[in-house]
């Protein structure tokens, strides 16, 4: 790579000085999508119209789809290398998100608030159009209170564009990029969908692991934990309970709408499952490795000897467990229901009759979820670096040497 030398002026940036300056319509056209009814859609043989829903992390998935019945003439489907733009859209965040049309999605029809970007260019620019000269772009045509651009509105884009040997260079470089994160990212879900199937195989005993038998027990809750009920330790720590930890409170993206007035709080320790009363049955729930005070809306429950509480946390978030908390939970809707610590209590479960069973299972979904955790670590990183080769590539701070 070298470092830019001759350079002109772009907006508030530079720009080396043999690129050039050029408004998407000079490069491409704008195709605008399909505009159809709720009577035309038919499953079972309409056609599936790609949506905003269909674009994701830049890719185009088929997790949230609709087939509409569409007459021929009306028929304009996507091609391979098209790029697919959601143009409308309720949330103006999401205005602008893209994605380049692959083998798999050529052919598809596409919706009344997408349209497609059709030009020779597109391998290079889909890149583009993940950058701040992109969403500058899109946010200045949308002014103050418009959530649409229009296809007049993408063709007066401007963009910086180098010569064609470069864009194929840079592109190379940002798609290996993407395959390292998409690879990841697919590994992710691999071992998410496994420790999922961990979880039911081995916190219900279907799957036994190596050295325990004997038949599980049905066991109160109770039998298993006591209620921590402790108030007025005004010297520890306001911390929050959430789906996924019990952190403090000061490291939470949320507003601190606790009281001035913490008598009432509740001490936590670390071992002690923290719940929502209200959205138990929601597996509001977590494990606690920090000692501090929560809302009086939390319920505090402490492991008795003979409960490995990190085994607990997992169970509780599973299907089965959330329905019977649902069950036992006192309310007339939903909205109003509690799961007091009398109610938990009573709750019926099968459970190994050794601790170290308990200890054992939570030992393997610990690991399944640290392999997860340097997974993602290993994404996020690979992302970072991606975004500082766009910064640097396709403003041509830095060229590569071709």
């Amino acid at each position: 790579m070298a470092e830019i030398k001759n350079t002109k002026a772009f907006y508030n940036t530079v720009i080396p000085s043999d690129w050039d300056i050029k408004k998407l319509g000079d490069l491409g056209k704008v195709v605008s999508g399909l505009t159809y009814s709720p009577d035309d859609i038919c499953e079972e043989t309409g056609v599936l119209v790609l949506r905003s829903s269909n674009v994701q992390g830049g890719q185009i998935t088929f997790d949230d789809n609709v087939f509409v019945k569409v007459k021929e003439r009306d028929f304009n489907p996507v091609e391979n290398g098209d790029i697919l733009i959601c143009v409308r859209n309720g949330s103006k965040s999401l205005i602008g998100k893209c994605a380049l049309i692959n083998e798999k999605s050529a052919g598809l029809a596409f919706g009344a608030f997408m349209a497609i970007y059709r030009g020779k260019y597109n391998n290079y620019l889909i890149h583009v159009f993940n950058t701040d000269i992109y969403n500058r772009e899109i946010h200045r045509n949308l002014g103050a209170t418009i959530n649409s651009i229009n296809g007049s509105d993408l063709k007066e884009f401007k963009i910086p564009l180098p010569p064609l040997h470069e864009q194929k260079a840079i592109a190379q470089v940002l798609s290996t990029a993407d395959t390292a994160i998409h690879t990841t990212e697919k590994l992710i879900a691999q071992k998410e969908l496994r420790k999922k199937w961990l979880m039911q195989q081995l916190l219900t005993g279907k799957k036994r692991l190596k050295g325990f038998g004997g038949e599980w027990k049905e066991m109160h809750l109770g039998d298993m934990f006591t209620e921590r009920n402790e108030t007025k330790f005004f010297d520890l720590p306001l911390l929050s309970i959430g789906q996924n930890g019990v952190y403090p409170q000061d490291e939470s993206v949320k507003k601190d709408t606790s009281n001035e007035d913490k008598s009432k709080y509740k001490r936590i320790c670390p071992g002690d499952i923290g719940y929502n009363t209200m959205r138990m049955w929601q597996g509001r729930s977590a494990l606690s490795e920090l000692e501090g005070i929560v809302s009086p809306a939390y319920t505090v429950v402490t492991p008795k000897i003979n409960a490995d509480s990190i085994f607990f946390s997992y169970l509780f978030k599973m299907p089965k467990m959330t329905n019977l908390f649902w069950r036992n939970s006192q309310g007339l809707v939903d909205d109003t229901l509690n799961c007091k610590f009398k109610d938990f209590s009573i709750v019926k479960v099968k459970l190994p009759q050794a601790k170290e069973e308990q200890t054992a299972i939570a030992q393997v979904l610990q690991a399944a979820d640290k392999e997860i955790s340097l997974l993602k670590a290993k994404a996020e990183k690979l992302r970072e670096q991606k975004k500082g080769l766009m910064q640097q590539l396709l403003t041509g701070k830095v060229r590569l040497k071709i």
